[in-house]
């Protein structure tokens, strides 16, 4: 298992990478479903830590896999076969969600969270015993760095209930820090361009996901009741929120961004609230659907921020990591007011997702406009 070059020409994801990715979005749904009937019920606070948490855990596996991938994907058998473990174990996580949520019982979401990091511990150690040097310190402290921090996520499995949402804090900051430490002695080979078509992938499935869990609920609605006039204004108002937050993402290319781990570690690591804020708009406007329809056990103001916070704050995090290194001029201020803007529209009424959706029209008719103008003539 050799290192890939970072120079590589015509770098691009795999079918393999894209299968991971679609079954991994499975924990993405779950976590998702569980924020939707626990912010209906009126569990906001619960239902907002448990799905950071579940989140959390389906997204630093994907964080694992796709940066190991990307230096030392080699595409044989037992790679492809440690992969597909991979897969199994997030499904694994995926049928513990309901229990984490509304028991606090991780026990079946730890152990599939446990087949994840023992693959990809193999994967580390096969990389550590085909390198030497300093890359194979490299693939050794990560071996071991995610070995330790399994052994820590037994606490969720044996500390009162009151103490693991602490225990989950640290245990993430521990994570977090691993690859910090492991680079210390190398850095490995990701591919910048490849890095930044996985993480555009995912960010397409997760707003699929987003428009699946509506559409579920919008179908569910209906067989309720005849009264479109309740739900097209949320049907529309989501369909222009999910395709301005598509069109606003890939407004840059990012890869040039990412020259080094400096910047690459932090725009990866700010992905968390990039993928997590686009899939909790999905849930959020399943949320607004059952309160029109009389389902759900909260206000309409309740149920128009469930989509107007996550919108307002995948803006803003996509600002940070994406847009504002390319936007000049009065075109740094146009993400950053548009958030602020959809954040008034939760004061609309039953009109709130559709006047936030028009914002977020709004927003890319604009950036589109001003990128016009300031591109030179030929």
């Amino acid at each position: 298992m050799t290192a890939r070059r970072r120079d590589e020409s015509h770098r691009a994801a795999t079918p393999l990478e894209l299968f991971f990715d679609l079954c991994f979005v499975v924990g993405v749904g779950q976590a998702g479903a569980q924020l939707v009937h626990a912010v209906a019920e009126g569990h906001v606070s619960a239902g907002v830590q448990g799905y950071l948490m579940v989140f959390f855990a389906v997204w630093w596996a994907w964080m694992n896999f796709t940066w190991f991938a990307s230096a030392y994907d080699i595409d044989d058998v037992p790679y492809r076969v440690v992969t597909l473990i991979q897969i199994a174990g997030v499904l694994i996580l995926s049928a513990g969600v309901p229990r984490a949520f509304n028991d606090n019982d991780f026990t079946v979401v730890w152990f599939g969270y446990l087949v994840m990091r023992l693959a990809m511990v193999s994967q580390w150690l096969r990389a550590a015993r085909s390198t030497t040097g300093g890359e194979r310190t490299t693939a050794l402290r990560y071996a071991g760095g995610v070995a330790l921090c399994q052994v820590g996520w037994l606490g969720l499995l044996f500390l009162p209930d009151a103490s693991k949402k602490w225990l989950f804090l640290a245990m993430a900051l521990v994570e977090l820090s691993v690859p910090l430490f492991a680079e210390r002695a190398r850095q490995t080979t990701w591919h910048p361009h490849h890095i930044a078509e996985r993480y555009g992938l995912f960010t397409i499935i997760v707003l699929g996901e987003t428009i699946f869990a509506a559409t579920v609920a919008v179908q569910s609605a209906l067989d309720e009741t005849d009264e479109l006039g309740l739900l097209w204004p949320i049907t529309l108002g989501g369909l222009l929120i999910v395709f301005s937050a598509w069109w606003i993402y890939f407004a840059v290319p990012i890869h040039e961004h990412l020259a080094s781990n400096r910047e690459a570690f932090l725009w990866g690591y700010g992905h968390y609230l990039v993928f997590g804020s686009a899939a909790a708009i999905g849930a959020g406007i399943e949320v607004a659907v059952e309160q029109a329809v009389d389902k759900a056990h909260i206000s309409t103001l309740a149920a128009s921020a469930a989509v107007t916070v996550p919108t307002a704050l995948y803006l803003t995090t996509v600002w940070l990591l994406h847009s504002r290194h390319y936007k000049r001029g009065i075109g740094q201020a146009i993400l950053p007011l548009t958030a602020v803007l959809v954040l008034a529209c939760t004061w609309a009424g039953t009109l709130a997702v559709l006047t936030a959706g028009l914002v977020c029209v709004a927003c890319v008719a604009a950036g589109v406009t001003i990128s016009a103008r300031q591109q030179p003539v030929h």
